[in-house]
């Protein structure tokens, strides 16, 4: 039976439902209208970024200028700012450091001046990064530092650079083996301190011979009244009580939650569910049809804010375990959140096979030009990657599928008729810009050449063997680092921490694409848009990156219906885009060869001691430096 009364309130709770569905529709479009394939506010992507934004079914909006021509000029005007800026003479070092840091420079400060400047070191004031890692050491004595680090050289993974009278040897205290006994990293830092070694007073350098990060540090412990007194914390790490992997006693991720301000979404409970909120944002996105470039990478990116995020990051996911007490430990990078001393990389000041540029394998040494070297005409267009499936443990299992290399190789792999917004200019060379909605399977035949060349950890991928294999490109036909030189794009992503090849792809004649979470002790010496091509961590705007310096594909043509299909092949390309790609590739090899040389990991790891040694003494004033 009808009634009246019943259907009456169907029909206003129906009108209020449509009413309210379209107060959160336009709140939620308006919110979102900036966002893009992860949430807003995410630096990964939205913030300190530069956007191209098309209006919702118009094909073409012409567009005063793209924006990475800005981004370019901008990062040029920086980075000669910083380098006009650098002290000439000592006295103006000094007072530069005094200035920055409010106090005196370390003893010896006038003998490392000496050093830089008889080694054209470029880069005499930037040393931010050496402040920022001691700074919480600071809150110790001498004495505890130093009897921290020493018991630092008995957990797992850490061997101990000692300096004794002026001579520097490495040891592993745990296996109880020394010289050939050590990590890589250990003999490397050996050898980056052999020419001032005499310089330096007697120390222990505690070396994390992994390449995850290892100290994090409860927010509760650091906030402690007691922090600087934590000897049952020190003892239970040295006791044994744990092993060196998790084994399902915890996890990176819940270690790293607990660094976190108590008022932090990753502190909150249920805050993971923020992550089924990006597959919304990234519909809204290509709706508002936003094409994002990053200004930098993003090595201080908040998971604290966007706990979410860290499904996407390989090292949470790690087996090693991390360390919560506040040892000194020097690392070859440090995430965010991590507390570990930042040193260069043995990669870096090495001469390898694997991981230099130029090296000689017949008389092993390096060579100013690497005999596979490519002239820039001759390079393949495509955007290059090779590695391993590496990138993360398995530390809780199942998401291996999200770690950075899985996502690139299988975003590069995908053979979908799912579409990219794409924007280039149209006609080509004009300042006129325009979209199209392009097949990504028709994209990645044009534009990508990733693969990985060796799988590994398959059984820790959801499906298997099968399923990694059937959604990522395999290339086992082999690659050697050389081979790299053969493109104008050579892309760098994390590992199972920082990249160890960035330094040989600088040294290239080819433009660098780089994407990380990690900073590294050259953070403040580089700047991305003039050396190198920053990357988002969603990876999406790579086809608009190629779009721009390589200009618009045939299958981007055709999606737009575009007049420029006319015109043979080698007009259809962009001049100016292939010049201002080259000159990144320029700017890289020139950075690598005045600034990031071996002499200038020296100079950093020489003053990085010297700030070290005051910090273990007693007495710290006594080991500062003024002027007479």
């Amino acid at each position: 039976m009808y009634n009246g009364f019943s259907g009456h309130k169907t029909g206003l709770l129906f009108l209020l439902l449509i009413v309210i569905t379209f107060i959160q529709g336009g709140l939620w479009s308006g919110h979102k209208r900036r966002s893009s394939s992860f949430p807003e506010g995410s630096s990964i992507i939205s913030s300190a970024s530069s956007i191209i934004s098309f209006r919702r079914g118009h094909g073409r909006v012409a567009l005063k200028a793209h924006p990475i021509p800005k981004l370019m000029l901008d990062a040029e005007i920086k980075f000669r700012n910083v380098l006009s800026r650098q002290s000439k003479t000592l006295p103006e070092a000094v007072a530069e450091y005094k200035r920055r840091y409010g106090r005196n420079p370390p003893r010896g400060f006038d003998d490392w001046w000496q050093f830089v400047k008889d080694n054209n070191v470029v880069m005499v004031d930037e040393y931010n990064n050496i402040n920022e890692d001691l700074a919480p050491f600071w809150a110790l004595s001498g004495e505890d530092l130093r009897e921290r680090a020493a018991l630092a050289g008995h957990l797992p993974y850490v061997d101990l650079i000692r300096i004794r009278d002026g001579k520097a040897t490495a040891v592993n205290i745990r296996d109880g083996s020394d010289g050939d006994g050590v990590s890589a990293r250990a003999r490397g830092f050996l050898l980056m301190i052999e020419k001032f070694r005499d310089k330096l007073p007697d120390l222990d350098f505690p070396i994390n011979a992994m390449a995850e990060g290892r100290i994090l540090v409860p927010w509760e412990q650091r906030m402690s009244p007691n922090y600087t007194r934590q000897a049952d914390a020190v003892q239970a790490e040295l006791s044994g009580m744990y092993s060196p992997d998790w084994r399902g006693e915890g996890n990176v991720w819940e270690a790293y939650r607990r660094t976190c301000d108590p008022g932090t979404p990753a502190r909150r409970l249920f805050s993971a569910f923020r992550a089924s909120s990006t597959h919304q944002t990234s519909h809204l996105a290509a709706q508002t049809r936003e094409v994002s470039f990053v200004s930098d990478v993003s090595g201080n990116y908040s998971f604290c804010q966007n706990p979410w995020a860290h499904y996407n990051q390989g090292h949470f996911f790690s087996d090693w375990r991390t360390i919560p007490v506040l040892f000194p430990m020097f690392s070859p990078a440090q995430a965010p959140g991590y507390l570990d001393i930042r040193i260069p990389s043995h990669y870096y000041y090495g001469q390898t096979r694997r991981y230099s540029y130029g090296y000689d394998p017949v008389n092993l040494a390096l060579k100013e030009v690497d005999h596979m070297e490519t002239p820039w005409e001759m390079k393949e267009d495509k955007i290059f990657w090779r590695g391993a499936s590496t990138g993360g443990g398995s530390s809780p299992p199942g998401f291996a599928a999200q770690y950075q290399r899985h996502r690139l190789v299988r975003m590069a792999s995908d053979q979908s008729n799912t579409t990219r917004t794409i924007a280039f200019a149209d006609p080509p060379g004009s300042a006129n810009y325009i979209y199209a909605e392009v097949p990504v399977h028709k994209l990645n035949d044009e534009v990508m050449d990733a693969a990985f060349i060796k799988v590994v950890d398959w059984y820790n991928f959801p499906g298997g063997l099968d399923a990694l294999i059937s959604a990522h490109r395999v290339d086992d036909s082999g690659v050697n680092l050389g081979d790299h030189w053969r493109h104008k794009y050579l892309v760098d992503v994390d590992g199972m921490g920082y990249s160890g090849r960035f330094f040989s792809f600088m040294e290239s004649d080819s433009a660098v694409i780089k994407s990380t979470v990690y900073r590294e002790f050259f953070s403040d010496w580089i700047q991305p848009w003039l050396h190198y091509i920053p990357l988002s961590q969603s990876y999406q705007e790579l086809y608009n990156i190629h779009a721009f310096f390589s200009g618009a594909t045939q299958a981007t043509l055709q999606a737009a219906n575009s007049t420029a299909l006319q015109l043979p092949l080698s007009e259809r390309r962009s001049i100016d885009g292939d010049r201002r790609l080259r000159r990144i590739a320029r700017a890289g090899k020139q950075w690598k060869r005045t600034i990031g040389r071996r002499v200038d990991m020296e100079a950093y790891v020489y003053r990085l001691g010297l700030e070290y040694a005051r910090l273990v003494a007693d007495d710290r004033e006594s080991m500062s430096f003024t002027l007479l």
